[in-house]
């Protein structure tokens, strides 16, 4: 990934994108070419490293049986918006001023291990279904279905895991911009209803000086 230095995300950032990273691409190189995926994943930290990423596919999908070439890939994906230069203070000044888009994303290599075990895919399902129904007033449970029914739809998936080798990240949050464009994003961030995007503007960016990323608080989720 193509990071300029303004643009590098920190640890802390990188750790809190990977604890809720909700749906990512999961990409592979294979002898026939690329084939990538978008599953739901969780994060398993290690007790050294980075830990795995830990998904589940259709056993329809054959990325799953296919061999990878190298490392495999997960593209996870923070928030991001459109950022339009009629928000900068600068375009009345001067009009050198293009649009852009503000973003967080990771990508994450490493390592592709099948868990053809209905044991470990069933613990899988609980363990997303409990991070996602928590917030309901009345969260679904697997125990909700009948045992059966829940027995079928485990032979019709396949685990995965990315045993992580490394991680490319990247906070692009207008941090390149003077202090009155960067202000001028993060409202027309807000107006435009990405208030967590508008947050980790005022939050990563400075007087126009470059600086390592730090992502606001909280759940980074795209804004919907």
């Amino acid at each position: 990934m193509y990071v300029p230095p303004a643009f590098s995300a920190d640890r802390a950032t990188v750790a809190r994108l990977l604890a809720d990273p909700g749906a990512a691409d999961l990409v592979t190189m294979t002898a026939d070419g690329m084939v990538a995926t978008y599953l739901p994943v969780l994060h398993q930290p290690g007790t050294s490293g980075h830990g795995s990423l830990l998904g589940h596919v259709a056993r329809a999908n054959d990325q799953w049986r296919t061999p990878v070439v190298g490392e495999a890939l997960v593209i996870v994906h923070g928030p991001d918006a459109y950022v339009s230069p009629s928000w900068y203070p600068s375009k009345a000044e001067h009009g050198r001023v293009v649009p852009t888009w503000d973003y967080l994303t990771a990508h994450v290599y490493g390592e592709l291990v099948v868990h053809d075990d209905s044991d470990w895919t069933g613990a899988l399902v609980r363990r997303l279904t409990d991070i996602h129904e928590a917030a309901g007033p009345r969260p679904w449970s697997v125990d909700d279905a009948p045992p059966a029914y829940v027995a079928a739809q485990l032979r019709a998936i396949v685990g995965i895991e990315l045993v992580i080798s490394r991680v490319e990240a990247k906070a692009k949050w207008s941090q390149n911009r003077p202090p009155a464009d960067v202000e001028g994003v993060a409202q027309g961030l807000e107006r435009t209803g990405h208030a967590v995007a508008a947050a980790a503007v005022r939050a990563t960016s400075g007087a126009n000086v470059p600086r390592r990323a730090a992502a606001p608080p909280g759940r980074l989720s795209r804004p919907r």
